[in-house]
């Protein structure tokens, strides 16, 4: 297994092009942490807090996951905190291999990856317009991506890192809030592009604002931009939130792949 990526890595990863979105464009960046074989396995870690990345074919024989697994256990073990990003059969081995060493692994969440070629107007109504954030927000942005992963049950990064992306995508000109009718910040989110794709994140709106359509068309008119500037849309979202998934199919976005998050249970 060697410590890097190189274009082979990047050829396999695009078989699953929008359920490993993410690990592509983390694999351009700066990593803690890199295993592949080149061929049928790649481990990736940018990052505490953020989970570790495991990409195998599918259909992968046991031989790749025993791999897995032994990378996993010594270089990034579960006990200790870490999360993983993988394939459901690769997670399955994982909690098979976890109990067979007195280690209670489970699936910590369920995520759907969407694409949406061609995006479709909200049906129902509301009040307010999309707003690009710019360097006067940047303040607010940051408190309102802490807001989003206190409630998203996610490992919330050090307000350091939320301001380094707060600023990082307001000079991208890629967050943005909705604004109400009365000029209140309802909503945010905000995309990123790798290669052909803008993977639209963050996608939260405060509690007080909910049910009123507000993030519905926020994201349909952000899907709007990043297709019409030559992207394709996508975006993951959370299995167990059924209401909110239909409101993203109602706007176009279709299934296109499943992953799930595992994680040790104390």
């Amino acid at each position: 297994m060697d410590p890097f990526v190189n274009e082979k890595d990047f050829e396999l990863i695009a078989q699953d092009r929008y359920t490993f979105a993410v690990l592509c464009r983390i694999l351009q960046g700066s990593c803690e942490w890199i295993r592949s074989d080149h061929g049928s396995l790649i481990l990736c870690h940018s990052e505490m807090p953020y989970p570790v990345w495991a990409w195998t074919p599918d259909g992968c024989g046991e031989d790749t996951m025993e791999t897995a697994w032994n990378l996993a256990h010594k270089e990034r073990p579960l006990q200790e905190g870490y999360h993983y990003n993988m394939k459901y059969d690769l997670a399955e081995y994982f909690i098979r291999r976890g109990r067979d060493s007195g280690l209670n692994i489970r699936i910590y969440q369920q995520l759907f990856a969407y694409d949406c070629p061609s995006p479709a107007a909200p049906d129902q109504p509301t009040d307010g317009n999309l707003y690009c954030c710019t360097e006067k927000d940047l303040e607010e942005a940051v408190e309102i991506l802490s807001d989003f992963y206190r409630e998203s049950g996610l490992t919330a990064p050090p307000r350091s890192k939320c301001i380094e992306k707060a600023k990082q995508t307001i000079s991208e000109q890629a967050l943005h809030f909705w604004k109400t009718g009365d000029g209140r910040t309802a909503s945010c989110c905000y995309y990123q592009c790798t290669q052909e794709l803008a993977s639209i994140n963050s996608v939260y709106t405060k509690p007080e604002y909910r049910r009123r359509h507000y993030a519905q068309h926020m994201v349909f008119l952000v899907t709007k931009k990043v297709k019409e500037s030559g992207y394709t849309p996508m975006l993951y979202t959370d299995a167990n939130y059924p209401a909110s998934n239909a409101c993203y199919e109602k706007i176009g976005y279709i299934l296109r792949g499943k992953l799930c998050t595992i994680a040790a249970v104390q």
